[in-house]
């Protein structure tokens, strides 16, 4: 992806979660309940520094990671778990190596995503599950932040990801956010079939370390949400995929 020559690397490749807080808890809580993770070999591709390696060496001991970034790569392997440096474009395991293969909010980032997804079938197992958890695009907030008169501008950006992709994607050029059609498109002709699918909202982790009052109204409202129609609306889109 093409960055201004003042881009932060950030922007483009992300930051990696560097403490586990109620908000990640309760995604793993949702994986284990879709793709039980126990006994299983597992794959987390674009694990950071470990955060979702540490999560899953609580069920099983084997814990496989891939992180392109070198620094995190190494971090990572704290985690007792096994971690390579690579591209998920290329993914360096056999064919059908793993139960489980995992990416958390990393899809948006690499630079061909349909590749990387394929990687991901590839080294499933036949009735192994792929879990994917990436941006909507129907969220009001765009949380990479954006470009904006050739600087790169961290935080919620209010609205952009509503604007027609020719005007949002020079805005943010660095990473996508999806609605459920193109999720649904990035996988046709790949042998795998949907278990479960569906939108949430934040952790709010971040707003309760200083209003945590609001914090845990925004979650009882939000979360609410989730079983109704509306949660299109939410942060992220949460995919359970079965291998065929």
């Amino acid at each position: 992806m093409n960055m201004p020559s003042d881009g932060d690397w950030r922007a483009e490749r992300g930051v990696p979660s560097l403490a586990w807080r109620a908000g990640q808890e309760r995604r793993f809580r949702m994986v284990c309940r879709y793709a039980d993770p126990t006994g299983k070999r597992v794959l987390d591709v674009g694990c950071g520094v470990g955060m979702y390696l540490a999560a899953f060496g609580r069920c099983t001991p084997d814990v496989f990671g891939v992180e392109v970034e070198r620094e995190w790569a190494c971090q990572a392997q704290a985690c007792d778990a096994r971690v390579v440096q690579a591209m998920g474009e290329a993914l360096p395991f056999a064919d059908g190596s793993f139960d489980l293969t995992f990416s958390h909010e990393v899809l948006e980032h690499v630079a061909d995503d349909r590749a990387t997804l394929a990687e991901m079938v590839r080294v499933t197992r036949t009735g192994g599950r792929i879990v994917l958890f990436v941006p909507n695009r129907l969220y009001p907030f765009e949380t990479h932040g954006a470009f904006w008169r050739g600087r790169y501008h961290f935080g919620n950006i209010p609205l952009v990801n509503y604007l027609p992709n020719s005007l949002r994607n020079r805005l943010i050029p660095h990473v996508r956010a999806y609605t459920t059609g193109a999720l649904g498109r990035l996988l046709r002709g790949l042998p795998v079939r949907v278990i479960f699918r569906t939108v949430i909202f934040p952790g709010y982790d971040r707003l309760a370390r200083r209003w945590p009052a609001l914090a845990r109204l925004l979650q009882a409202i939000t979360y609410t949400l989730e079983r109704t129609p509306l949660r299109v609306l939410g942060l992220s889109h949460f995919w359970v995929l079965e291998r065929e």
